[in-house]
């Protein structure tokens, strides 16, 4: 079960996500990133997220299928959480 960061508490009074702390973007900025047509830009900002964002409001914003997805080209990029979203995603493709 996700407990996600509720919406109000999610973002600043400007709209920008708690863990976007040294960008000035808003949510909506945000998610069109991890949507881009430029794989690169998806891959660098799906790693801030995962690097940045609680596990749960990560899965909730970019989806357990894009992180899987992201996650192999994001190793050696994701710090201190990289062991979770290599177990998480391994257990993800193991567990369906």
């Amino acid at each position: 079960m996700l407990v996600p960061t509720p919406l109000d508490k999610l973002c600043d009074p400007a709209g920008r996500p708690y863990f976007l702390w040294d960008n000035e973007l808003t949510l909506e900025e945000f998610r069109a990133k991890l949507h881009s047509g430029d794989p690169d830009e998806r891959l660098y900002w799906t790693g801030v997220l995962l690097r940045q964002a609680k596990p749960d409001d990560a899965i909730v914003i970019a989806g357990r299928d894009a992180i899987a997805a992201a996650v192999p080209g994001l190793r050696g990029r994701l710090g201190a959480q990289e062991a979770l979203w290599v177990w998480l995603t391994e257990r993800w493709a193991t567990r369906g």
